[in-house]
């Protein structure tokens, strides 16, 4: 019987600017800034949210093992929310922040989405979507 993965529990951002992230995923997208100290002993950032966290990498100062070619700006993320999507365009107007694309309707890994498009400080593109009804 072939093994099967049920979750994922963090991924890794390599960011140009720790401050500018922090402050984009705090303030706008409303997640946790967590310092933590790994058993290597080194001081690292993440990003929590719901049972999920994002740990963030330096450019050029990037944790090992890390990716083959770490860069800031490569990420395509979609994060889910149970919030109006009219809420969520309100609330990153009040931020300055400008919407990419959206709403549309775009498909999820459980269904249909309506999705807002945004860009992070690094350029990575970020959906935040709604879960449609299905049937």
């Amino acid at each position: 019987m072939q093994p099967r993965l049920d979750s994922l529990d963090h991924f890794v951002l390599t960011v140009a600017d720790m401050g500018a992230t922090c402050a984009f995923y705090g303030d706008v997208l409303g997640m946790e800034v967590e310092t933590f100290h790994p058993a290597d002993g080194s001081t690292r950032t993440a990003l929590k949210f719901g049972a999920m966290k994002i740990n963030l990498h330096p450019q050029g100062g990037e944790f090992e093992p890390h990716a083959r070619a770490p860069a800031p700006g490569t990420a395509d993320l979609c994060f889910l929310t149970r919030s109006s999507l009219e809420e969520w365009v309100l609330h990153l107007d009040t931020h300055g922040i400008e919407l990419e694309d959206g709403p549309v309707t775009r498909s999820g890994a459980q269904g249909p989405l309506q999705s807002v498009y945004i860009r992070d400080p690094d350029g990575n593109l970020i959906e935040i979507s709604v879960q449609m009804p299905t049937g």
